[in-house]
């Protein structure tokens, strides 16, 4: 037991602090607790009695991590918050607020305790590789998650290992101080190297801490081309913070411009007019009353830090701004832009006033289709290609003229590339009996239902296929450009006047100082629909983001999923709304709303029930999955073994090949063989623990190994026969238990002793 604790002593303060970096504000207090509960099973006795100890360990730790009450489905509980809190940390930036995702804190806590207990246990069994694997994947698995200080930690991580894999071993302790001493050395040596300047020149070994700017010469700043390209999307080193907003806690996405036009399914940003107005923002007939109300608006207080544009971010839907000292004049575009005169540059600063309404689904889907000004005058946020424009939604032979536009239109070769599109568009929401249920089923279709996958490098289309077409009917992989575009375009085959609105998600909230932290990482697109009586509200389809303020969203914090699926099977829902269409949309059963939304409104009922089941199956079914493959790397591992050996028509060496063959399989077994057995001693050991006549084995291998050659190779053959005989008589009297785990062993690949 001492032993143990001086392992798990130099080993955990390193785990936690690689693991508990990821969120702000860290619990020393619950960190020692799940230490402490790790290292427990290692004081039981017996290998069965301590894994048991191990699982109800696990059981606590995880009611401990995740605040769960001790009940019999505490084991389901903890699976299905452990598989939350994981795939959050696909979607939320790290270092991440504990206090507003408390499972990717619990999951934390887990993988603190998974590590402390592996390398607690393979100390107990003496098994130094293990203590060594499982403090590198434990240090660098985090690592990856959030860079930053890697030399320091990678330093320490050495130190670590030298001396716990001094430590575990048989025998008297003996070499920990040199052991220290030599990662020392290392460590002195790497630190030394990093700072001389002939091998840390910035430029090429501070790649991932690189800043567009530096103090003494003029600062570069990150520029954007917002018009699609479906291109992919890469980003290089560390996030760049582009710029700072201080505002309330709740998220919004920071708006700088929005595409009107679309051609061939690239949406581009219309030309800003020569001169713009000196007004607020809003196009006449398309701002409701609510809008022009002050009261209703929220202020926010802009801090450019890295972007260099003539636009204004502000948040969606921004309507008026206040420029600071260094922007000077600003004059606005109808359709929604603000420009400053002179183009953005570090420290610049203004206040930005947002309208954000947040309708319940109730009210929005009570707005009816009623459209005029721009929209039915100038025919704007309906085309689908340039000049081409199909009905406005609810009117009479909507659906009828759009097949007409893609088969019997003078231009409908230039339409006929997205008839999947428009008629998955009309699956998934033509049933539509008003614009929120369209927008909402589409929206909720591309997050959940569809099988769309985000993918920044998504594959080529085929050669004469539409980007976007491909997306949506074949790859459904792609990023915010394709889930956006295709939205919005699917939108106007159905008659509702949409755009892509581009700019930044909402990014990290600092709380200390009550701003938004928004780095180059968060650009984004997403969709605007424009309703009556409310204006443009935004929705987003891009699956992993939540950043829209309204409950009307899938995406939005203050998602009610009850709420929205009593609404689509009203009156102004869907006609088609159903068991099919409700599960298409992921409305009932396992439904995932977002890793930041919570699950609110289902009350009196036995969705949650069914809600938590289906993600710990689905958790499980992973798990499963994992295992499996896990099985079959063993297995295939063992196999290559076997037939490497094999690989050979010498004799000699066969006679070798089935004495390693046999003695891995009995290691596999349980049975202790020597690594020095000769082939005699082989063949009345498995007589003596399996009652299997070996005999045969025995002579055969003799004679390939030592008898003359002319024979040698006839005694070979023979050999292998009688190998396979002799296994075959072994297995059936092994029980299936048993077959398993000579199946799972490692300890024929030498992983295991």
């Amino acid at each position: 037991m001492p032993r143990v604790l001086l392992v798990v002593a130099l080993a955990t303060p390193l785990l936690a602090w690689s693991w508990l970096r990821l969120e702000d504000g860290r619990d020393a207090g619950q960190a020692a607790l799940v230490v402490l509960l790790a290292v427990l099973p290692v004081l039981v006795p017996g290998r069965r009695r301590r894994v048991a100890a191990a699982a109800v360990a696990f059981l606590l730790a995880g009611a401990l991590a995740f605040d769960l009450g001790l009940t019999w489905r505490l084991p389901g509980r903890v699976l299905g918050q452990f598989g939350s809190g994981f795939l959050e940390f696909y979607d939320v930036q790290v270092p991440f607020d504990p206090a507003t995702h408390p499972r990717m804190h619990g999951v934390l806590l887990l993988a603190l305790f998974a590590f402390t207990l592996a390398i607690a246990l393979a100390t107990a069994a003496y098994r130094p590789a293990v203590v060594a694997i499982a403090l590198v994947v434990g240090v660098g698995w985090s690592g990856t998650l959030l860079p930053g200080r890697d030399l320091a930690r990678g330093g320490l991580l050495l130190v670590a290992v030298l001396a716990t894999t001094a430590v575990v071993r048989r025998g008297p302790v003996r070499g920990v101080r040199a052991a220290l001493a030599a990662g020392a050395l290392v460590l002195v040596a790497a630190l030394g190297a990093s700072s001389s300047d002939a091998f840390a020149k910035r430029g090429f070994l501070d790649w991932q801490h690189w800043d567009p700017y530096t103090k003494p010469a003029k600062p570069v700043d990150v520029s954007y081309v917002w018009d699609s390209s479906y291109t992919g999307l890469t980003f290089h080193g560390k996030p760049t913070t582009v710029l700072r907003v201080k505002a309330g806690p709740e998220p919004h996405y920071w708006r700088i411009s929005v595409l009107n036009s679309v051609q061939n399914g690239r949406w581009f940003e219309e030309i800003a007019p020569e001169g713009g107005q000196a007004t607020p923002i809003g196009e006449d007939g398309l701002v409701p009353a609510r809008e022009k109300l002050e009261r209703g608006w929220e202020r926010q207080e802009v801090t450019i830090e890295a972007l260099r544009d003539h636009r204004l971010p502000g948040g969606s839907i921004p309507v008026r701004y206040q420029p600071g000292a260094n922007v000077g004049s600003v004059l606005y575009d109808p359709i929604g832009v603000a420009y400053a005169n002179e183009a953005l540059s570090r420290g610049d600063t203004y206040s930005v006033w947002s309208y954000s309404p947040s309708p319940t689904p109730d009210e929005l889907a009570r707005s009816r289709p009623v459209y005029s000004g721009p929209i039915t005058e100038r025919l704007k946020y309906r085309e689908v290609q340039p000049g081409v424009f199909p009905k406005l939604f609810d009117r009479p032979g909507r659906a009828a003229y759009v097949n007409y536009l893609q088969h019997g239109y003078s231009r409908a070769d230039e339409l006929r590339p997205y008839t999947g599109l428009a008629a998955l568009a009309e699956r998934v929401a033509g049933s539509a009996r008003s614009p929120y249920a369209a927008a909402f089923a589409l929206e909720r279709w591309f997050r959940f239902g569809g099988g769309f996958v985000y993918d920044q490098h998504p594959p080529r289309p085929p050669a004469g296929v539409e980007p976007l077409e491909d997306f949506v009917t074949n790859s459904q992989r792609g990023y915010c450009q394709q889930f956006a575009g295709a939205m919005t375009l699917m939108l106007r085959y159905l008659g509702i006047p949409s755009r892509v609105a581009v700019g930044f998600a909402s990014g990290r909230y600092d709380r200390k100082h009550g701003e938004w932290v928004v780095s180059d990482r968060d650009a984004h697109m997403w969709v605007e629909v424009w309703f009556a009586g409310w204006g443009w509200l935004p929705f987003d389809p891009t699956p992993g983001r939540s950043g829209v303020a309204g409950q009307y969203s899938s995406s939005s914090p203050s998602f009610d999923i009850s709420a929205t699926a009593a609404v689509l099977a009203g009156s102004h829902g869907l006609r088609k709304f159903g068991q099919g269409l409700a599960d298409q949309l992921g409305l009932t059963g396992p439904a995932r709303v977002s890793p930041d939304v919570p699950i609110t409104g289902l009350t009196g009922s036995a969705v949650p029930a069914q809600r938590e089941h289906g993600r710990v199956w689905g958790f499980l079914k992973l798990l499963a999955f994992v295992l499996a493959g896990a099985l079959f790397l063993v297995g295939a591992a063992k196999l290559v073994v076997r037939r490497s050996r094999f690989l050979t028509r010498d004799p000699r060496r066969l006679a070798s090949a089935c004495r390693g063959e046999l003695r891995d399989f009995l290691l596999d077994q349980g049975v202790e063989v020597p690594a020095s057995v000769t082939l005699r001693e082989l063949a009345e050991l498995v007589e003596s623990e399996f009652d299997v006549g070996a005999g045969a084995f025995g002579l055969h291998a003799t004679a390939a190994r030592f008898g003359p050659r002319a024979g040698a190779l006839e005694a070979a053959r023979a050999m292998r026969r009688d190998l396979r005989a002799l296994r075959r008589g072994i297995r059936r009297e092994l029980t299936r238990s048993e077959r398993l785990r000579g199946l799972l062993s490692l300890r024929s690949l030498g992983l295991a002793s």
